[in-house]
């Protein structure tokens, strides 16, 4: 069972295409972990978040890995 109902993990979903101006920013549970969602652009996973509820507050974090070998080249 996730901990992410299905009004919150679009609540979340909509927050992130808007903040990043980029509707093609979706969340998908994961199979493995049901404490977070992998947050993915066109298909690409890109990063995960994470719900932390804590003394009736509830808060998420997103966490993204860059490589460096992604990275373009300096200029």
């Amino acid at each position: 069972m996730s901990t992410f109902s299905k009004p919150e993990v679009a609540c979340l979903q909509k927050y992130l295409q808007d903040k990043f101006g980029n509707k093609k920013i979706s969340l998908v549970e994961r199979k493995e972990a049901k404490d977070s969602l992998e947050v993915t652009l066109e298909g690409e996973f890109i990063g995960i978040v994470y719900k932390d509820e804590d003394e009736g507050e509830v808060s998420y974090d997103f966490n993204m890995a860059i490589l460096a070998m992604d990275l373009p080249a300096a200029a």
